[in-house]
């Protein structure tokens, strides 16, 4: 299976039934740049904003900290990801935050 596909492939697949797209846009604060706000003003048609921060580990002061299993589980569950999708995650400056 690949790790990335084209922007073709995607527009072809829009609407199967196993496809999750995940917006995981996220900035430094320096951009001054809200990647909620602009998902919220333009994003993929279909796409769920993943929220890198509300998604991490909490209990740490660490940003960005994995979750555990059962947090990201349910949490990802409710943006529609289960054990059989194809989930294409991507962001707004390309390969900054999706790959995170």
């Amino acid at each position: 299976m690949n790790n990335l596909v084209s922007t073709s492939w995607l527009a072809d697949h829009l609407n199967d039934d196993d496809l999750v797209i995940l917006d995981a846009s996220w900035h430094l604060p320096a951009a001054k740049r809200d990647a909620k706000a602009e998902y919220a003003s333009a994003h993929i048609p279909g796409a769920q904003f993943f929220d890198i921060d509300a998604l991490s580990d909490r209990t740490t002061a660490l940003p960005h900290m994995l979750p555990t299993p059962e947090h990201f589980a349910r949490d990802v569950g409710a943006l529609g990801v289960s054990n059989n999708s194809k989930v294409i995650c991507y962001d707004s400056v390309g390969l900054f935050s999706a790959a995170r």
